[in-house]
């Protein structure tokens, strides 16, 4: 099997403080929990920003601030920013990220239930961040909530409307109102994507760790952090990203993958050396 590589997600737009102390908002938090994500074992940095008060923000300005401060302290990583921001926002307010130019970003691949809520990704504004992406020579990572996440984008990008092979998907199971997080579901998927792709599969929750494990053994990849899950295990909250990194990494030990560095990982995922 191919090493394995660890994506950490460590704020996202709705969790919170209240819930879990440890997650950052200001760019000197997010700094400390990237950092403690690569330390760990983390090759990949999933960034959503926020303003100081924990608003969430798809501010091209903050997003630079971020990302350049996430840098200077972890030189080689790849950061994947999101244009998926936070439920309610514009598609023109959710693509700022991608007038940086960053090698990757998320790119959503359907409307679904998030929660209580209605996670809006409309084919019209699908098409339209695919353009940004091809014209900002971005790598897309498609995000699948749902199963039917995964036609769709696999027909776009046979009609040219989105980046096409090589592709790297997220498979994120669990989200209340979604696909539920079962290795049945994961295997469905995994089995449904073009040769020479790459996965990885995000568990929401209480999913985190036995979605890793399936994955892990399956030859994928794993995305873990504060965005998706605020707990070690039961009860116990964890401290930083970097102890839900070191989780995956002690998993992955057990079931003897390797772990990726992030020069690694470009490799894997067919991305060129970063420029620094």
């Amino acid at each position: 099997m191919e090493k394995l590589i660890i994506t950490a997600a460590i704020c996202g737009a709705e969790v919170t403080k209240e819930q879990n102390p440890a997650v950052p908002y200001t760019v000197e938090e997010i700094v400390r929990e990237a950092k403690s994500a690569v330390d760990a074992g983390a090759a990949i940095v999933h960034l959503h920003v926020r303003e100081d008060d924990g608003t969430p923000t798809q501010s091209k300005a903050r997003f630079k601030e971020c990302i350049d401060a996430i840098y200077e302290v972890c030189p080689d990583v790849i950061i994947i920013p999101s244009t998926g921001g936070a439920v309610g926002m514009s598609a023109e307010e959710r693509l700022q990220p991608t007038e940086l130019f960053p090698e990757m970003a998320t790119l959503d691949c359907g409307t679904c239930n998030f929660g209580d809520d209605v996670f809006e990704n409309t084919m019209p504004m699908m098409r339209d961040f695919g353009k940004r992406m091809i014209e900002n020579n971005i790598k897309p990572e498609y995000e699948c909530f749902e199963m039917g996440h995964l036609d769709t984008v696999l027909k776009m990008a046979q009609k040219g409307q989105v980046p096409g092979a090589p592709m790297q998907f997220n498979f994120v199971l669990g989200v209340p109102g979604c696909t539920p997080a079962t290795v049945q579901n994961l295997a469905w998927l995994v089995n449904s994507i073009p040769a020479g792709s790459t996965w990885t599969a995000t568990g929401i929750g209480r999913h985190a760790f036995t979605l890793a494990a399936h994955a892990i053994a399956m030859g994928g990849n794993v995305r873990v952090g504060f965005e998706d899950n605020l707990n070690l295990e039961k009860g116990v909250p964890a401290k930083s990203n970097g102890e839900l990194v070191a989780k995956v990494v002690r998993i992955a030990k057990e079931l003897g993958r390797e772990i990726a560095t992030s020069a690694e990982a470009r490799e894997i995922l067919s991305l060129p050396p970063r420029k620094k």
